[in-house]
C-alpha cells in the first residue's frame, strides 16, 4: 500500500475511523461498526478488513487493562463454541460471495436484531434467556459478522443489553469477548491475504490515535449513567447498520 497516494480527505477519514475504533473499545462499542464503514469507504475491501482488525487488537490492549476485573466470564465461556462456528462460517462465505452481498446481508441481520432487542426491552422479561438457543444464535451471528465485515459489535451489544449488564460489566465483557474473537480471526485474516506486511506503515501511523482515544474513552465511560448508555448503544448500532444496507 503506497501511503503517498492517499489524499488529505482520505487521511481525515482514516484518522476519524481510528479515533472511533479507540472510543468503541472503552466507551461505546457500536462506534466500531461506524469506523469499519469509514475504512471501507476509503480503502479497498481487503485492505480495510485487515487494517481494521490490527487496529481493533491494538485498542483491545487498553480495553483489557481498563476492564480487567469487570468481565462476566461465565457468559464468555458459554459463547465460545458458537462464536467459533460463526467465524468459520464467515470465512467460508467470504470465499464464495461478494463483499456487497455480505454487507447487505449483515446489515439486514443487525437491523432485525435491533428490532428484536427493542421489543424485548419493552414487552419481554427483565433479562434475556441465557439458554442454549440464545447463546447459539447470538454467538454464531457475532462470529459470522465480525469475520465477514468487522461488524460483530452490534450483535453482542444487543445480547449484553438484553442481559441487563451494568455499564462496566457490559464494557468488560465486550472487551474480553472481542479480544478473544479478534485473536481467533487473525490467522484466518492473514491466511486469506487480508492483512499483510505492506499494511504495517499505515497501522503504525494510526495506532497512536487508537490508543489515545481508547484511553480517553475509559474516562468518558466512567461518567455515563446506564440510562444514557443503553440508548446510546442502540442509537450507534442503528447508525452503523445503515451504511451496510446501502
Amino acid at each position: 500500500m503506497d501511503l503517498s497516494t492517499l489524499t488529505a480527505l482520505t487521511w481525515v477519514a482514516l484518522i476519524a475511523a481510528a479515533a472511533l475504533t479507540g472510543l468503541a473499545k472503552t466507551a461505546v462499542p457500536g462506534l466500531a461498526s461506524v469506523a469499519a464503514a469509514l475504512f471501507a469507504l476509503v480503502l479497498p475491501a481487503k485492505e480495510s478488513t485487515g487494517v481494521m482488525l490490527a487496529l481493533l487488537l491494538i485498542g483491545d490492549t487498553i480495553a483489557l487493562w481498563a476492564y480487567r476485573r469487570d468481565a462476566n466470564t461465565a457468559v464468555l465461556r458459554r459463547l465460545v463454541p458458537s462464536v467459533l462456528a460463526g467465524v468459520g462460517l464467515g470465512a467460508l462465505l467470504l470465499a464464495v460471495t461478494t463483499q456487497a452481498q455480505m454487507r447487505r446481508a449483515i446489515g439486514a441481520i443487525l437491523l432485525l436484531l435491533v428490532i428484536v432487542t427493542l421489543a424485548q426491552r419493552r414487552w419481554g422479561p427483565p433479562r434475556v434467556s441465557q439458554g442454549r438457543v440464545a447463546r447459539a444464535l447470538y454467538g454464531t451471528l457475532a462470529g459470522f459478522t465480525t469475520m465477514a465485515a468487522n461488524a460483530g459489535g452490534p450483535v453482542t451489544s444487543m445480547y449484553f443489553l438484553a442481559s441487563r449488564f451494568s455499564v462496566s460489566e457490559f464494557l468488560g465483557t465486550t472487551a474480553w469477548f472481542f479480544f478473544t474473537v479478534n485473536v481467533i480471526k487473525a490467522p484466518f485474516t492473514i491466511g486469506m491475504g487480508l492483512l499483510r506486511l505492506e499494511h504495517l506503515p499505515l497501522i503504525g501511523l494510526l495506532a497512536p490515535v487508537v490508543l489515545g482515544c481508547a484511553w480517553a474513552g475509559r474516562s468518558l465511560a466512567a461518567r455515563i449513567p446506564l440510562r444514557i448508555f443503553e440508548p446510546l448503544v442502540i442509537a450507534t448500532t442503528i447508525v452503523a447498520t445503515v451504511p451496510l444496507l446501502l
